[in-house]
């Protein structure tokens, strides 16, 4: 019977193929062979095409391997193609099953992303964690790792590609951060070679070509940008809404942590009226026993429309007890000391802004904007904003309530300046939270009503 492929070319004592031989093949009327040793031939075909094959006999089968098309596969190629599946012949394996493996195992590697194989890992290692630090685990990840490589082949990840997600963190200040980061990136290496995914690991050395850690007074941004760029980036995070509203008042007021941790409604007077103030009890400030005696030591803080916004979003969370940010487990117990450097951590900003930093923050600022505008008087009432006695001064001596005028004025410039683009301190308290405890307690209606007021005396309502 006669077959659809014309039987025409070389036989098997004749010349072998050459690249000119190859080249000059013509397309005929019915597709034809030019055979080259070892069963190795060109399929010509009516269109033009030029296809490797090789005939083979296994199993007491006759069987036919493709080895793709000239001159994309070159003479010398296929007959590279053609010793190899001969050698696998030779030791009892099908080439064409080989072929069918080797494709398999291709895709699935393709398919072992690292976002794939770095969820799979953390699946499997969140139950030795606590659920706070499980979730800011797979969060870093998700905000520096996926964007770069977390779709490319676990298998094709390289200690250069590796590091160039690294320096990005690094580039942005956060030197702990990168170094977390890569622990992070060389654990999940670890676990897909233990699965087989991978052979090795090349984020196990980069450790060592890290920026070092920087030492010496504790990291503040003192750029307006990048300092409204980190607030935001905190305040998307799954934390407490009170946690994202201390640390808005904290900026905003640029008091000291510890200050803005024991406050209590009680502290704030006039919310109502055109001059709202926060008096900060002179006992809870930083000082020597002499300004805790005092009888005017304690520090006055004039309070923005943006300040009594946050107070207003707070008020429904924390309204009801004497304490404007209470532990989430204790509600007669401030806030952990904590719980804004972990909310500035797991932004990313581990090393480059701490909850102090906002003092260092509104210092250069403004201090800046006050020579830009001409006004260097403005450097001792900004000190004063923060509590600084100036030199010379002791503690008993000094006017607390000087300049009060120009220190709201500031606190305006300051606040105008912060809030640009930042979201309603309203949105901060509707955010999804991580830790929902105060929905366990009595909460008051929402001040959203403009015509909203505080209870003229600030106590629990």
């Amino acid at each position: 019977m006669a077959s659809t492929v014309e039987k025409r070319g070389i036989s098997g004592d004749a010349k072998m193929l050459s690249d000119a031989k190859v080249r000059a093949a013509k397309p005929r009327p019915k597709s034809y062979k030019l055979s080259d040793a070892n069963r190795l031939f060109l399929l010509v075909t009516p269109s033009g095409g030029k296809l490797w094959r090789y005939g083979y006999a296994y199993d007491g089968k006759q069987k036919t391997l493709a080895f793709g098309a000239y001159p994309q596969v070159s003479l010398s190629d296929a007959r590279m193609k053609r010793d190899e599946a001969a050698g696998l012949l030779a030791e009892g394996h099908d080439p064409n099953v080989v072929k069918k493996l080797k494709i398999e195992a291709t895709m699935e590697a393709a398919r072992q992303t690292f976002e794939k194989v770095a969820r799979e890992w953390h699946e499997n290692a969140k139950a030795q964690w606590a659920s706070v630090h499980a979730a800011d685990v797979i969060r870093s990840l998700e905000r520096d790792v996926f964007p770069t490589i977390g779709e490319l082949p676990i298998g094709q990840l390289t200690p250069p590609l590796v590091l160039a997600v690294l320096r990005e963190v690094e580039a942005r200040g956060s030197i702990e951060t990168a170094k977390r980061i890569r622990q992070r990136i060389s654990a999940v290496f670890v676990y897909g070679i233990a699965q087989g995914i991978v052979k090795d690991d090349p984020a196990e050395k980069l450790g060592a070509v890290l920026k070092p850690l920087r030492k010496g007074r504790q990291p503040a941004i003192t750029d307006l940008v990048p300092l409204r760029k980190m607030i935001i980036a905190a305040e998307e995070d799954y934390a407490r809404p009170v946690t994202r509203l201390a640390l808005r008042l904290l900026a905003l007021t640029a008091v000291r942590p510890s200050e803005l941790r024991g406050a209590e409604w009680v502290e704030f007077e006039g919310l109502n009226g055109p001059e709202p103030l926060w008096r900060i009890p002179s006992s809870r400030m930083k000082g020597d026993l002499d300004r805790k005696d005092e009888l005017n030591g304690d520090h006055l803080v004039p309070l923005t429309p943006q300040a009594i916004a946050v107070l207003k979003a707070l008020w429904p969370l924390t309204g009801c007890g004497p304490l404007l940010f209470p532990s989430n487990r204790h509600t007669h117990r401030p806030m952990s000391e904590n719980a804004i450097g972990y909310l500035l951590n797991r932004a990313g900003y581990h090393g480059h802004h701490v909850p102090h930093g906002f003092r260092a923050a509104f210092s250069t600022i403004m201090n800046e904007w006050a020579e830009r505008e001409g006004k260097e008087h403005d450097r001792k009432v900004i000190d004063l904003m923060l509590a600084h006695v100036p030199t010379g001064k002791v503690e008993g001596a000094y006017n607390r309530a000087a300049y009060m005028p120009r220190r709201r004025e500031l606190a305006l410039s300051w606040a105008a300046m912060l809030t640009d683009g930042l979201p309603d301190p309203e949105e901060l308290s509707e955010r999804p939270s991580k830790v929902m405890g105060e929905h366990s307690r009595r909460r008051l209606p929402s001040p959203v009503a403009a015509d909203f007021r505080f209870p003229s005396r600030m106590k629990a309502a």
